[in-house]
């Protein structure tokens, strides 16, 4: 299939984290373009409304990625339900701002587990289905990822490792025909990000941000712009196109944004936000659910 347009129509696609923000708009761009969409996430109902607002066949299952033994059984309900997938987005995550010394172990373990964990479990559980139909895995990382930030450790850490474990399974999947790419990020007007702002630490961590670094795309742009990537088999996207040139400086991050915080952030006293917007509140319940 030669016309990119239309090269992903009749296939069948995964995302995580598909209930609202970034997620919901993958789903949209990828059922706009003929995709078969499963939408896997922890509010019900939210995936629910997208699932039937889809114009292809798609269908949503409750499940939390960081549950090895519930994503295995959903792989195969989405293979025999839909057919075996040809892209995956691990886009499921979510965040918690402030002082590490400070932070709630418990939360912060948990945006390790979703982000990092979860994506990890998310590629072995549809690994098999991408071998069958050579499709593209697609990591949804940060600008975080290049250069982490004071006051969002696990955050930082987190998109720190699925950068790595994105190009490890580049490197260990490339030959068997499957392609993975890597999508840096910035911020998106989703409710996780518009609940940030209303926290003093992160409000004060955006207002430090060089002016580019501090504007909101909305999450449709993003979308599109990774789907149309996915179609390329891409290997990285970059949205904003300028986070691109931050890799070439990557290596002297740390010392500037260390100079930066000792003056600029000594100055206030920061509490942890605990985990941000709704998709952090559904994490929350999953985790009571358990208990």
């Amino acid at each position: 299939m030669t016309d990119r347009k239309h090269i992903l129509r009749g296939r069948s696609a995964v995302v995580t984290g598909a209930a609202r923000g970034l997620g919901e708009a993958i789903a949209r761009e990828l059922a706009a373009r003929g995709v078969r969409v499963a939408l896997l996430g922890l509010e019900e109902d939210a995936l629910v409304r997208v699932a039937d607002e889809l114009p292809t066949p798609s269908r949503h299952w409750y499940v939390d990625v960081t549950d090895d033994r519930a994503m295995a059984r959903v792989a195969e309900e989405v293979r025999h339900s839909l057919g075996p997938v040809s892209v995956v987005v691990a886009n499921a995550g979510v965040a918690e701002g402030g002082p590490f010394a400070g932070s709630d172990p418990v939360t912060w373990r948990r945006v390790i587990e979703v982000n990092l964990v979860g994506s990890a479990i998310t590629a072995r559980s549809f690994l098999p289905q991408l071998l069958q139909t050579k499709g593209h895995y697609l990591q949804i990382a940060s600008l975080a990822s290049i250069g982490a930030a004071p006051m969002m450790s696990a955050y930082c850490a987190s998109k720190a490792g699925v950068e790595s474990l994105s190009h490890s399974l580049r490197a260990e999947l490339a030959p068997l025909g499957v392609s993975v790419g890597i999508a840096y990020l910035n911020w998106i007007d989703t409710d996780m990000i518009r609940d940030a702002d209303q926290h003093a630490v992160l409000r004060e961590l955006r207002a430090h941000m060089p002016p580019p670094a501090r504007k909101t795309y909305p999450a449709e742009h993003m979308a599109r712009r990774l789907v149309s990537a996915v179609e390329r088999r891409a290997p990285s996207v970059y949205v904003p196109g300028w986070l691109r040139s931050v890799q070439l400086v990557r290596a002297g991050l740390p010392g500037l944004v260390t100079r930066l915080t000792r003056r600029e952030l000594t100055r206030s006293q920061f509490t942890a936000t605990g985990l941000l917007g709704a998709g952090g509140r559904a994490a929350e319940a999953a985790d009571r659910s358990r208990i």
